[in-house]
């Protein structure tokens, strides 16, 4: 990953630019590239040139592709808080995760993008605050364990891997989607249909408070 790069002072015209405005358009430019391509493939040029802007600007305002990496993984994170509270009850958390392929679908498939690179936590820039928020939903499910609410022999840590993995599964299983349900897994009505049906096995499982 490149980590550094001369950063030049914007020309007089680019000054005059609302810094906000332009850190959005290439924040919302990185999001669709890095959905479409992974980080890896993802190019600063063309990133540069879906917001409009010169290139420069992205090292001006982000330190080059890393650390713009970095700013969409921190937008990522600000989402996620405003999706669910520890208050959630844990089946509506699952279909709220389920529905982010139809309200933030760049989101999830750049989650699923960070799987497929992965290669150790050094080199995953959301390493600690993703399992900071995981680990919050295994407490969660070990809390309910003890309350009676779920078997005893259910592996939290295992559970939470399970039902992250089913909430992504439009995203991530369209192939298996089409075959076995015989339907474009992007189709909203569907992509509705499967959340809900995630949140009832969830709710079977004894992870609804009621």
């Amino acid at each position: 990953m490149p980590t550094s790069k001369p950063r030049r002072s914007p020309k007089p015209q680019e000054r005059q630019r609302d810094p906000e405005r332009t850190r959005k358009l290439i924040l919302d430019a990185a999001e669709a590239e890095f959905a479409a391509h992974g980080f890896a493939g993802a190019r600063t040029g063309a990133i540069a040139a879906q917001a409009g802007v010169n290139q420069q600007l992205i090292w001006y305002y982000f330190d080059g592709k890393e650390g713009l990496y970095q700013a969409i993984s921190e937008r990522w994170r600000e989402r996620e808080n405003a999706l669910v509270t520890p208050d959630t009850p844990i089946p509506e958390q699952i279909r709220r995760y389920a529905l982010e392929a139809l309200n933030n679908p760049d989101g999830v498939r750049l989650l699923a993008w960070g799987g497929l690179e992965y290669t150790a936590p050094a080199d995953d820039p959301d390493h600690a605050p993703r399992t900071d928020r995981l680990n919050g939903f295994v407490e969660q499910l070990r809390a309910r364990q003890e309350s009676g609410g779920l078997p005893a022999e259910v592996d939290p840590a295992c559970l939470t891997v399970m039902l992250m993995a089913a909430a992504m599964a439009t995203t991530s299983l369209p192939h298996v989607i089409a075959g076995v349900c015989g339907v474009d897994s992007r189709d909203p009505e569907f992509v509705r249909h499967y959340a809900d049906q995630v949140a009832i096995v969830a709710g079977l499982l004894g992870l609804d408070p009621s």
